[in-house]
């Protein structure tokens, strides 16, 4: 299939461009700059010029392809909700351009939409008051028009060589700049993660395979890491001590990314594995901060 990806020169994009070229497919790549688009030809795909502002080369570029991956999002958390509704807008433009076609058009959501007591399965809806709901309800409204749709929602932490604005690499941003690794209420919150590697080939899997639309899939390869965990791993590198956070001291500390300091999303992928055939085997999270981001410091 010739695939257009947005989001194609970012650290998951990047994976999942070299996954689909591997594996027989080819790459449109949406690129908003010529470094962009000299980074996608010189990966073996071609390259779209545009961005996620562009409605006009959004259905373009989905007119001239068999399927669409959307990966795209612009990380401006300063205007988070914006950029949310900026999304679910994207998806609506690439989704109506799809219309009376058969091609699949895989979007990206989180994990991250569910913060609760329990575990969270594929086919939970979330009902939080979340910006970024504005990603699944737009799929939904595409969905409903017989766009043949899936939602990959992906781990709050995605993992590995090149990460630099991460969740991790945030923490260990935050733990330098303040002398003390903190965690929300004794850190017992817990993130699922994935390596990105491992991210890529479920997109792969999932447009090879046929799905029901509407359909949910979860990267996740490791089901919930302890917020503590993390924040200990951090302290012994840096040598910084762990600091247990109120819910209004982490507002003055972790500013905008309180939320998610203190997410607590334990998180499933089974009936994932089972529909792709999927396996994660790349390394786990704390492999990764031992032997990439913090291996500095030993």
């Amino acid at each position: 299939m010739k695939v257009f990806v947005t989001g194609a020169t970012g650290f998951v994009g990047t994976a999942v461009v070299q996954e689909l070229l591997a594996n027989g497919h080819q790459v449109l790549g949406l690129a908003r700059s010529e470094e962009s688009a000299n980074k996608l030809i010189a990966a073996g795909a071609e390259a779209h010029r545009g961005d996620l502002n562009d409605f006009e080369s959004l259905k373009a570029g989905a007119a001239t392809s068999d399927a669409v991956i959307h990966l795209g999002f612009v990380h401006d958390f300063t205007r988070f909700e914006e950029m949310c509704q900026l999304d679910g807008n994207v998806i609506n433009t690439i989704g109506e351009s799809l219309v009376g076609t058969e091609k699949p058009f895989l979007i990206t959501s989180g994990t991250a939409l569910f913060s609760k007591d329990g575990l969270t399965v594929e086919t939970d809806r979330s009902v939080n008051p979340h910006p970024r709901i504005a990603t699944e309800n737009a799929a939904d409204a595409i969905a409903a028009k017989d766009v043949k749709v899936a939602v990959i929602r992906l781990s709050p932490s995605v993992h590995g060589k090149g990460d630099i604005i991460g969740f991790v690499p945030t923490l260990i941003r935050l733990a330098k700049e303040s002398g003390k690794s903190a965690v929300i209420n004794h850190g017992n919150n817990v993130w699922p993660a994935v390596h990105r590697l491992d991210a890529a080939k479920l997109y792969r899997l999932a447009l090879e395979k046929p799905f029901e639309s509407g359909t949910r899939y979860h990267a996740v390869g490791e089901e919930g890491v302890p917020l503590k965990n993390i924040a200990n791993l951090i302290s012994e590198r840096l040598n910084v001590p762990v600091v247990s956070l109120t819910s209004d001291e982490a507002e003055e500390h972790f500013g905008w990314f309180a939320h998610f300091a203190k997410l607590n999303n334990l998180t499933s992928s089974e009936v994932t594995k089972a529909v792709l055939g999927w396996n994660p085997e790349h390394p786990t999270l704390f492999e990764d901060m031992k032997n990439i981001y913090l291996s500095e410091y030993k």
